[in-house]
């Protein structure tokens, strides 16, 4: 069905656009947008500012109050709104949540306050504005059609939002320096972002309160973060000659670091597909008729802290040595508006402080003297490059210049890229922003305190270092771990190390990569295991694979760890002569050893190896760095007792829950949607070996483990023949967080029947979608 209507038009509210020195200026925007099935947007325009504003526009009408409510956060303005007390908006009925995922996963209780003078602190509004000045017009403009985009959706919209928000004061238009933020925000997820408490609690409180002070919070971090699986097939391992890719990204299914499905064109200029990412402006994994990516969330570090001495001679304590030189520190006043239990507000204040090669954090147990600071310091703080890359990653019609545009721009904050063309060439690379912090320094004395990364700031020989190709205090693409194989590169968060089973991939001599890009001979977590080894499996036994054999792979839904176990914990049982662990054995015995709905044992041999997976020396062989893939195995005659104990615990638990042994995992396992609940396949994925991760928001329960909290979202196969490119895709969620629209987790049913439905790529494809609908949108 064709439609076409046509938008009201409007003046454009003067910060939606403007040059360089935020001046309004003129200017019209238009854009066609169309939908095909299950919402998926293709948005096309003549310049990148129609792509902006389309893109907006679509974006608003499926996810509106999300993110209206994300820019709330990175404005610091959820205090004013919704108390300084309460944490920030968790997912109700179903809706959406803005917690930070990052930070949720590393158990930080941010509360509204914290949370508003974080980001007012951390992220600098005139150190974006003069970023983003320096970009191209292409940035520029989408950007600024991104926010007349929004805008204008509102406008018509206002009274006829959805239930999450409407009405709501805090629904309020974007302007220029919002967009700013809310990609900044995106980009310190592995950085400033894990560490707000620490900074907020080194700043100096200028508001005298009557109550207590907080407590000082604790370190509580450990260097992970969400997950993704990715396959670039090249040429000598595809049916074709040609390159393929599967993406597999893990990630949250109801904040504001959801996907969302779209496809962007300029005609002659930028004609790629795939998904934006929370609101970002541009597709960040996909791919254009000749080049198909991905991300993975790497291994490396992309923060170090630093500690500073004192100038003694300063009573203020402001002041700071490098190399013997006293500096002083700058300081940052921050207001934050609180409203009360009883509608009024007020305002608290705070003073931050930053040195040249930081912002000051309160880290208690960090080894540093009384007249010292830690300083945190964040290469991606400032870092505005990360929509160029994007646009210059969709516009690559190669490999190589894939890898050149990556090594030019130095955008990517915190991923992997893992790439595949169409002439057979496949791509790992981590071009993530990381400081330049050389082999040599970890092997000096001026690294203090591994933990936390801190070296010593008090000599300048310490500090950041520097590459003639990169920006300054990050690594040049020189530097950086690559790999370029005709074969296969493959990576699910493991270090660089391990990028193709037959080549590790070490550093250049004599000292590699710097450790900030992760561990080389690191025993590999069970996800990792399990890729590469069904992968190289696959290939012995076939040669070459297609697109099926790619989606058979993520979907095999193998457990690892059960396969490693098993074999010799099942004998183990012969000896049992209690009801409960015949029961338990009898079940284990009776699984598939995989996690599909219909898996009967899945449940039993979860819950035990939460506990049995902390055995010490569990492993009869232990882990060889020249055979990743395939040690550690074999369980060790010691650690045999004490897992049967583990599993007779387990076997007790669900008893006590009145869950049956051999219980079918989709009866446990389920996401609700209305009324209607929906059984879904997967597992955990590092600790038990599931490739095709998915976390659940609780433990076990009678009545099973809550909705899903991340894992498997989009997931896209993707290859290339003599007419152009192939792909597949599919957003497990949906493209709405509203529940009452149709496209709200309207594709969970595919996923659930591991169906990855094909994508319309080209104009004709496109039109001959049986859901085809079209928008014309323009203001002027």
């Amino acid at each position: 069905m064709k439609k076409l209507l046509t938008a009201t038009m409007y003046a454009v509210l003067l910060a939606a656009c403007g040059d360089s020195n935020h001046r309004p200026v003129s200017r019209t925007f238009s854009a066609e947008v169309t939908r095909t099935s299950h919402g998926v947007v293709h948005v096309r325009a003549d310049d990148f500012t129609g792509i902006g504003f389309g893109l907006a526009h679509a974006y608003a009408e499926d996810n509106i109050c999300m993110l209206a409510d994300s820019l709330l956060t990175v404005r610091g303005e959820r205090s004013l709104y919704f108390g300084g007390e309460a944490p920030l908006t968790p997912s109700r009925n179903g809706e959406y949540s803005v917690a930070i995922d990052y930070l949720n996963m590393h158990r930080f209780e941010v509360r509204n306050e914290e949370s508003d003078f974080f980001f007012k602190a951390y992220l600098d509004l005139d150190q974006l504005r003069a970023g983003y000045a320096a970009a191209s017009t292409e940035v520029r403009d989408l950007l600024a059609g991104y926010v007349a985009g929004y805008n204008q959706y509102l406008r018509d919209h206002r009274n006829a939002l959805p239930k999450a928000c409407r009405d709501a004061t805090w629904v309020k238009p974007m302007t220029i320096d919002d967009v700013y933020l809310l990609v900044a925000e995106k980009v310190i997820h592995a950085s400033g972002e894990l560490f707000p408490q620490l900074i907020v609690a080194a700043a100096r409180d200028d508001t005298p309160r009557a109550q207590v002070a907080a407590a000082m919070p604790q370190i509580g971090w450990h260097n992970e973060g969400l997950g993704s699986n990715a396959i670039a097939l090249g040429g000598d391992a595809t049916v074709n000659g040609r390159g393929m890719l599967l993406a597999n990204p893990h990630y949250p299914w109801f904040s504001t670091d959801r996907f969302y499905q779209a496809h962007l064109t300029v005609p002659g200029v930028y004609d790629a597909m795939g998904v934006t990412l929370g609101g970002l402006p541009i597709v960040v994994i996909g791919f254009n008729e000749n080049v198909a990516w991905t991300h993975t969330v790497t291994k490396s570090w992309h923060f170090t802290t630093f500690r500073l001495p004192r100038d003694r001679s300063d009573p203020t304590g402001r002041t700071y040595l490098v190399d013997g030189v006293p500096e002083r520190m700058t300081e940052r006043v921050v207001d934050v508006q609180l409203r009360q239990a009883d509608g009024s507000v007020r305002t608290r204040r705070k003073t931050f402080f930053q040195t040249r090669l930081g912002i000051l954090m309160a880290a208690p147990g960090i080894p540093i003297g009384s007249d010292d600071v830690l300083v945190f310091a964040d290469p991606s703080r400032n870092n505005t490059r990360s929509i160029e890359q994007w646009i210059a990653m969709g516009k690559a019609d190669s490999v190589p210049r894939l890898q050149a545009e990556l090594g030019r721009v130095l955008g990517l904050p915190w991923v992997n890229t893992i790439a595949a063309d169409r002439d057979g060439n496949a791509l790992f690379m981590d071009s993530s922003v990381v400081p330049h912090m050389s082999a040599d320094k970890f092997m000096s004395n001026c690294l203090l305190f591994a933990p936390l990364l801190t070296f010593d700031g008090a000599r300048s020989a310490c500090h950041w270092g520097r590459d003639s190709d990169a920006p300054a205090g990050i690594f040049g693409p020189g530097n950086a771990p690559r790999l370029i194989r005709r074969d296969y590169v493959a990576n699910s968060n493991e270090s660089y190390w391990l990028s193709n089973s037959k080549q590790l991939l070490r550093g250049p001599p004599p000292l590699g990569f710097s450790p900030l890009y992760g561990p080389v001979d690191a025993e590999q977590q069970l996800r990792t295991r399990l890729g590469f080894a069904q992968l190289d499996d696959a290939l012995a036994q076939r040669g070459r694979l297609d697109l099926s054999d790619l989606r058979k792979l993520l979907f095999s839904n193998r457990v690892l760890a059960a396969e490693l176990v098993l074999p010799e914990l099942l004998p183990g049982c012969a000896a049992a002569s209690d009801t409960v662990m015949r029961r338990a054995c009898a079940a284990l015995a009776a699984w598939d050893r995989k996690v599909n709905v219909d898996s009967r044992g899945a449940l039993l041999f979860r819950e035990f190896w939460r506990q049995a997976a902390e055995i010490p020396a569990l492993w009869r062989i232990p882990f060889d760095p020249a055979d990743p893939v395939h040690t550690p195995r074999g369980i060790a005659p010691a650690a045999l007792a004490p897992m049967l104990v583990q599993l007779r615990a387990a076997a007790n638990r669900m008893d006590s829950l009145g869950v049956a042994l051999d219980a079918r995992l989709g009866d446990y396992q389920y996401q609700r949607v209305g009324g209607a609940i929906i059984p879904v396949h997967g597992g955990i994925g590092d600790s038990d070996g599931v490739y095709n991760a998915l976390h659940m928001r609780g433990p076990l329960t009678a009545q099973g483990y809550d909705n899903v909290a991340w894992g498997t979202s989009y997931i896209q196969l993707v290859a290339f023949d003599n007419a152009g490119v192939v792909a597949h895709g599919l957003l497990a969620y949906g493209q709405s967080t509203d529940p009452v629209s149709s496209r709200y987790n309207d594709q969970l049913g595919l996923y659930t029947a591991k169906e990855v439905p094909r994508l319309p790529f080209t104009e004709e494809e496109i039109r001959a979608d049986p859901n085809y609908q079209r928008t014309m949108i323009w203001e002027k």
